[in-house]
């Protein structure tokens, strides 16, 4: 006993415009840190919290909630205590919960010897997850634990597929410093949308994983198009049309908002091109009175990291 491991568990972005709840893919230079003991006593115990003030009751954190799952259904001769190193804002956009939710879950499998594919690490995460947003979804929990591009073919039962990923595509991030709770953002939502939407929409979801297929960079640009869910939430996220126009100007493929927002997120071809973007990004948001941070990263195609 006393085995521990200690993992970085990263940032993702969900939705990638078109694909509500369904599409997402990982980020590398944004994540958490967790580390995961095993113990000789039996359970589940948060143990450490650093960087944002988060509940130590098990059933009151998405890391305890997905763990517990996992722990009451293995039922192993062993327990286990998490840390949690938190560099992913709550409420950014940009999967802090579900980085949580799937980095104990991935540690605790790794400890007990991989008894679980990642498609059941997925399924246990869900349940923590759920805590955060009131709904079980994997559009953030796919990129992290598989890495890259996933698209969620079906959540019950839960089914994941692997999508390939360009080798010169690069995301841009900018996270304005204010929050919204994914249960808020979709309370905005529409019941119903018209079919012409519909179609259109999933025309651009078939269009973009055809591209990622065949690193068609101007498919992706045509594709990254979003006319059901940004209209309505984009009004939660000041100066996101400013943003986005000027990022379209500076040579990015596609601008969305990541998850259910704040964070804006763009895509482009080379990392050149998503600096530049970066910067356009920062000097729109550095005229205003609210605080941000901007990032560059490559798309991950390992997911969670041993460190």
């Amino acid at each position: 006993m006393g085995k521990e491991i200690r993992i970085f568990s990263p940032a993702t972005v969900a939705n990638v415009a078109c694909g509500f709840d369904v599409l997402g893919f990982c980020l590398d230079t944004i994540g958490d840190e967790m580390v995961i003991k095993q113990t000789k006593e039996k359970g589940i115990k948060i143990t450490k919290i650093e960087g944002y003030d988060l509940p130590y009751e098990v059933e009151k954190n998405v890391a305890g909630v997905s763990a517990l799952a996992m722990y009451n259904d293995l039922k192993p001769d062993c327990g286990f205590e998490i840390k949690i190193y938190k560099n992913i804002k709550p409420g950014s956009g940009i999967g802090s919960s579900s980085a949580s939710a799937a980095g104990s879950v991935y540690g605790m499998n790794e400890l007990l010897g991989r008894p679980l594919d990642k498609t059941k690490l997925t399924y246990y995460a869900m349940k923590g997850e759920a805590l955060a947003s009131q709904c079980e979804h994997a559009d953030n929990l796919a990129p992290a634990i598989f890495g890259g591009f996933t698209l969620v073919k079906s959540a019950c039962p839960l089914q994941i597929l692997e999508l390939p990923t360009p080798s010169d595509l690069y995301a841009t991030l900018i996270h304005p410093q204010i929050e919204i709770k994914t249960a808020e953002s979709r309370a905005l939502l529409p019941k119903e949308i018209p079919l012409n939407n519909a179609i259109t929409q999933w025309a651009n979801v078939g269009s973009l994983v055809h591209a990622l297929h065949t690193s068609d960079y101007n498919l992706i640009k045509e594709a990254l198009i979003d006319i059901v869910i940004e209209p309505y939430r984009k009004q939660l996220i000041p100066h996101f049309d400013a943003v986005k126009s000027a990022v379209m100007e500076t040579g990015a493929l596609g601008c969305a908002i990541s998850g259910s927002g704040p964070s804006i997120f763009a895509l482009s071809k080379s990392e050149v091109t998503a600096k530049a973007v970066q910067s356009t990004m920062g000097d729109i948001y550095s005229k205003t009175d609210i605080e941000f941070e901007t990032y560059v990263s490559n798309i991950n195609t390992q997911g969670i990291k041993i460190l």
